[in-house]
């Protein structure tokens, strides 16, 4: 077998003449959706697979869609001939854009194989002559491929080696998503070996010093930022400590600008002996040959940049863009070492820097150094962490993911910079200034933006939604620290096609069977108000964790961020809560102070009162006034001899459908006095200080529920549930039945969930939940004559397909929302879901579904 080693991230492009199996070859060992075929182009392009007349047209097509692709971090793979040299030029220039690797696999197989496979198929009549000329220019270019900018070149010149061929996809060097942490990650050192060593025992690492090293009790490492040479008085100190943690596996380091100018003068390159160059070139001269040479190696092996943690983090020495992140290119490598510069100089003769961190909205949290700073300050969840040690002020380090700050002073001035350096030796560890929690920035969620979700990739929010957001949320939400979390929307289960039920069951069942889900759970649906409940458990978390605005222990709001009640009746009832939860065992339990549910606040009419004055029920009023007059006068009609009994029966039917209208809005409403009356049925635990539940099974989260109800049965009240095997028709005729019974004894329906809660199918996230609601709580959503066979006929035709894109988007947005807020993120990027989950509400959908 021949392993061929392809980056993960990378362009490959098959380079053959025709005949010689590059398609074959891209469907052996390439996903279909991986490959992008000339032919294809042309076929798109023209209707025609062969037709080379539309070559330049189809080829734009293959670039475009290449660089959507790479663009997203797929890999891809280019099946042409691409023989000509300008040809591979452009999928080069096209990979250096996209800053990935671009890979060259070359199959250079006999002229005869080629023409014989050409010969065979009647749409290929090409002539020999053809093969030839390509192989001829294969052969010119192939010496050339390396200095053409491909990173790897591999050559099969047989078929037995083509037939022997594996493909081994590598991560490259900077990817350690896999690698979780925790770390501590120290900013520039600059020689300063000292500072080095106390800030490590003041991180809890022990020293080593036969072998050199550093090793921490509880397994966190240490990830240096760069700069670890230069300026201070023991350069050669610096290095032994990290090149033996490095070593050993405790540490992590990239490279900085001063180890990269280091390495081109140990290897005798020409270069300005400056800024601190000519220290460590004189203290590693008294160092042994063996010495530099080890250190040469490993600054050699230094890269530009790692991400950790899942993609949470990103550690580099100048910053990194997000576009940057986990490539591989020298624009990546250079903006990774040296940062953005503007292209002009201070007064100090110093390049100006271009803040980058300022414009940055990604979803990692960088960390790097380069240009020293008197403390640390968060921006837009960047740090730097070079806190100018050599020049008299401090070393810092970044506990992850606790972002605890810590910091040793300098013990001299090392080295005097060009510029002055503002030191504040007397800071305290964790001094740093960061973005007021307090405050949100209009940009953050003004024009169209694009947010990234970890379950459903990116998400655009156009400018005009998030303008009718800016509205809601400006004017009406409750104070933007507490609001962690918007619900989504639900969509309604497929339109029913047979019978007086809109609705029913048995689609839910089998749209979650045709997604693959086993097991659901159909929960009774509540005929109240969306809630979501914030519930402290004292004021001094309430106040450590989010400001406690109003001096609140925590907040209750609707789907839109509004508030239910005025503060004091929000006070009273978040105490009912906390109390409850406390004698659940709940807060002890999960060892949190804070906790965050999804529920439904009883009854309807506490949020909707207007909305059943001024609409329902003037509906209801003026029907049962207009309609019994009217069938009376029919009714003496008929007596009277008069043919009216088709207009009889409609009005009857008319009447008895306002009565069922009436009586269905009013089984949801019920007199309340302040908080009596008010019921709150919770249905999912969404967070609990640095944990969140949506892997956890919905029975889980139900049975948390009725702990609450039997912790306080006055305030809470419990969902009822029925499990249901999809695959079952037993257990699907009993869940059908147990939503009629719930339905024809008043009830509004139910909602069917995959058990497993979160769930991914072959089309991406499954739907969170399917609404199946009841024929006469329907009534009120359509009016009281929707069940009429007319009015049911043009109710069937309803479109559900944007209401299902816009549940699956705001589920999205809201386990990221409460992922970011569990994980201690600034405010604006919790806020910057939550707010675009407000944002697509706007989209014009029927607000019946």
């Amino acid at each position: 077998m021949t392993e061929l080693t392809v980056p993960e991230l990378s362009l490959v492009v098959l380079i053959g003449a025709t005949g010689s199996g590059k398609s074959v070859f891209g469907r052996t060992h390439f996903a279909p959706t991986e490959v992008i075929s000339s032919d294809f182009c042309r076929g798109l392009v023209a209707d025609d697979e062969n037709d080379q007349s539309v070559s330049a047209a189809a080829f734009d097509v293959l670039h475009y869609i290449a660089g959507k692709r790479l663009a997203l971090g797929k890999l891809t793979v280019i099946d042409a001939t691409n023989v000509q040299p300008d040809m591979r030029k452009q999928l080069v220039a096209l990979a250096r854009e996209h800053d990935v690797l671009p890979v060259a696999i070359v199959l250079d197989l006999p002229d005869r194989l080629s023409i014989d496979r050409n010969a065979a198929r009647p749409d290929r009549d090409f002539g020999a002559h053809v093969v030839r000329h390509q192989r001829d220019l294969l052969r010119r270019g192939l010496r050339s491929l390396n200095k053409e900018g491909f990173r790897h070149v591999h050559v099969l010149r047989s078929e037995a080696e083509v037939d022997a061929v594996t493909i081994t996809r590598t991560k490259l060097y900077n990817d350690l998503r896999t690698e979780t942490g925790p770390f501590d990650v120290i900013g520039d050192i600059h020689g300063c070996r000292a500072e080095l060593e106390s800030l490590l025992t003041e991180l809890g690492y022990r020293i080593s010093h036969d072998p050199v090293g550093a090793r921490h009790p509880e397994g966190r490492r240490a990830v240096f930022v760069g700069d670890l040479v230069d300026r201070g008085p023991d350069t050669p100190g610096v290095l032994r400590l990290v090149m033996g943690m490095v070593a050993a596996g405790t540490a992590l380091c990239v490279s900085g600008n001063h180890e990269a100018k280091l390495l081109r003068a140990l290897r005798g390159r020409d270069v300005r002996v400056t800024h601190g160059l000519a220290e460590s070139l004189a203290q590693l001269g008294e160092e042994s040959e063996e010495f530099r040479a080890e250190v040469e190696r490993f600054i050699d092996g230094l890269i530009s940049h790692y991400v950790l943690d899942g993609g949470r983090l990103v550690v580099c020495h100048a910053g990194l863009i997000e576009a940057y992140q986990g490539r591989a290119s020298r624009r990546v490598r250079d903006f990774a070492l040296y940062g953005q510069s503007t292209g002009e100089t201070d007064e100090f003769g110093l390049p100006i820097r271009y803040p980058w961190a300022n414009e940055y909205r990604g979803k990692a949290m960088v960390l790097y150094g380069h240009t020293p700073v008197p403390a640390p300050e968060w921006v837009n969840n960047t740090l730097c962490l070079d806190t100018g040690c050599v020049f008299g002020g401090r070393l810092t380090a970044l506990r992850y993911p606790e972002r605890a700050l810590v910091s040793v002073p300098a013990s001299a001035v090392h080295y005097q910079p060009t510029k002055p350096f503002p030191v504040n030796p007397t800071a305290e560890p964790g001094e740093a200034s960061r973005r007021d929690p307090d405050v949100l920035d209009i940009g953050d969620v003004t024009g169209q933006r694009v947010v990234q979700t970890r379950n459903h990739g990116r998400l655009t929010i156009r400018a005009d939604n998030a303008a009718a957001a800016l509205e809601v949320m400006s004017r009406f939400a409750i104070d933007p620290r507490w609001l962690l979390y918007l619900p989504p929307t639900m969509s309604p289960v497929a339109t029913n096609k047979k019978g007086d039920l809109l609705e029913h069951p048995e689609q839910a069942f089998e749209q979650y069977r045709s997604d693959g889900v086993g097991a659901v759970l159909c929960e009774e649906k509540h005929m109240g108000s969306r809630a979501v409940a914030l519930v402290c458990k004292d004021e001094a978390a309430a106040r450590a964790r989010f400001g406690a605005p109003g001096e609140a222990i925590g907040a209750i709001w609707t789907r839109t961020g509004r508030p239910f009640f005025n503060p004091d009746l929000t006070g009273q009832l978040l105490d009912r809560l906390r109390a409850a939860i406390a004698k659940a065992g709940l807060f002890a339990e999960l060892d949190a102070d804070w906790l965050l549910f999804d529920a439904e606040l009883l009854p309807w009419s506490v949020k909707a009162e207007d909305l059943l004055r001024g609409q329902y029920a003037s509906v209801g009023a003026a029907a049962r006034a207009a309609l019994p007059a009217a069938t009376d006068v029919l009714r003496q009609a008929a007596a009277a001899g008069l043919d009216v009994t088709d207009l009889l029966a409609r009005t009857e039917a008319r009447q008895a459908n306002a009565e069922a209208f009436t009586a269905a809005y009013r089984r949801y409403c019920w007199p309340t006095d302040g908080l009596d009356g008010v019921r709150i049925a919770p249905f999912q635990l969404l967070a609990a200080g640095s944990a969140t539940f949506e892997t956890e099974q919905h029975d889980w989260h139900l049975a948390i529920a009725d702990r609450l109800v039997e912790a306080d049965p006055e305030t809470f009240t419990p969902t009822r549930r029925c499990l249901v095997d999809t695959s079952d028709p037993e257990s699907t005729g009993a869940g059908v039945r147990w939503w009629t019974e719930l339905t024809e004894g008043g009830g509004e329906g139910m909602v069917v969930k995959p058990l497993a809660n979160l769930t991914r199918g072959k089309r991406g996230l499954v739907q969170p939940g399917l609404k199946v609601r009841g024929r006469e709580y329907l009534r009120i959503i359509y009016g009281p004559d929707y069940t009429e066979p007319a009015n049911l006929d043009r109710l069937r035709e309803r479109g559900l397909g944007l209401k299902r894109s816009l549940a699956t988007r705001e589920y999205a947005l809201g386990l990221e929302a409460i992922d970011r807020a569990a994980r201690g993120e600034p405010l604006w990027r919790v806020h910057e879901c939550v707010f675009a989950v407000l944002a697509l509400e706007s989209e014009p959908v029927d607000p019946r579904l």
